[in-house]
């Protein structure tokens, strides 16, 4: 083979290592492990164990939310702050890489937009913030939990049901 031929054929390599790259990033942060649902969602596919890991995550959303509002009724502030911060970003790091590249982007938009605007309101309401601007980053953050739920849900693959 010619010296120009193995440069060809090294190209050619090349290109498909980056195009199994883009398609590889494509799945795994773009599109994730994502089914058509009977309703107008997006069924997220998780193994069992990860979807108990997602819908525990949730309920302690559930209990976090009634923290605030608890410590908002009141007057808590620090309760508050100390029930956001919480479910902030620190949180979702408890997620195993392997069920994160199954989430779509736009969930994981979501969730970090969640995870963000609690992190937000514990810092606000440890600065002080007053009770109406507080239930107003309260309202925006559920807004998110709203969309997401509007959109996603989550279900073991078929072959795991």
């Amino acid at each position: 083979m010619t010296q120009q031929g193995k440069l060809r054929a090294s190209l050619v390599v090349i290109a498909l290592l980056v195009v199994a790259l883009v398609a590889l990033v494509v799945k795994f942060v773009v599109v994730g492990s994502t089914l058509p649902a009977q309703d107008a969602r997006v069924v997220v596919a998780l193994e069992p164990g990860e979807r108990a890991l997602m819908l525990r995550e949730m309920r302690g959303f559930v209990a976090g939310l009634q923290r605030i509002t608890d410590g908002l009724a009141r007057g808590d502030a620090k309760e508050v702050s100390a029930a956001a911060r919480a479910m902030g970003t620190a949180a979702a790091h408890d997620a195993p890489v392997t069920m994160f590249a199954k989430l779509p982007l736009e969930f994981k938009r979501l969730a970090f937009g969640v995870h963000g605007g609690f992190d937000r309101l514990a810092a606000d309401a440890a600065g002080g913030a007053s009770r109406e601007q507080t239930l107003g980053e309260l309202s925006s953050i559920l807004g998110g939990c709203v969309a997401c739920h509007a959109t996603f849900q989550v279900a073991a693959p078929p072959a795991a049901r």
